[in-house]
């Protein structure tokens, strides 16, 4: 099948589809999405697609099911939220995250990358250096200024911040 032949196939057959899919999943969305995903995997196999008896009907059960496998997985999640309720309270970022994350978006971006692929993400300098296509040796500058300029920045939001002595008063 070619791409034109294709093409048209899809333009004709989608409407017609889609509308049959929400008919069985009661979700138009739903129904367009399952379809979509059924007419990517005849476009894989599209050289043979024609051959095929019926590729409306190849489509059509295909996204069918599809529609059922993401029931069945949606079903599977509501009994496991079901099971297992999410807290009543979730508490927010403690204030050492908060500071932490206040510290890194005043890093510029090639620092704030390395030290958070770095420590954060438990990658090694020749990993980090792979994933942003820097040299090492970078890497390893990067790191150093950063860690540098992120102990100043923690240092001085600590200045800033009363501490409380074990008797209770603010120093």
């Amino acid at each position: 099948m070619t791409e034109d032949e294709f093409d048209a196939f899809y333009a004709a057959a989608f409407p017609r589809l889609t509308g049959q899919l929400y008919a069985f999943t009661g979700d138009h969305g739903e129904a367009q999405d399952v379809v979509q995903e059924a007419f990517v995997r005849a476009w894989d196999r599209r050289e043979r697609f024609l051959a095929d008896s019926a590729p409306e009907a190849w489509i059509r059960t295909v996204a069918m099911r599809l529609a059922v496998s993401r029931w069945r997985r949606a079903k599977r999640w509501l009994e496991l939220v079901r099971r297992n309720p999410p807290p009543e309270h979730t508490p927010g970022p403690g204030p050492e995250y908060t500071a932490l994350v206040a510290a890194l978006r005043e890093l510029p971006e090639a620092q704030r990358m390395a030290i958070v692929l770095h420590h954060l993400c438990d990658l090694s300098v020749e990993q980090v250096a792979s994933d942003t296509g820097a040299p090492v040796g970078t890497v390893k500058a990067r790191l150093s200024r950063g860690r540098a300029a992120l102990a100043k920045h923690l240092a001085a939001d600590d200045a800033d911040v009363p501490v409380r002595k074990e008797s209770g008063r603010v120093r």
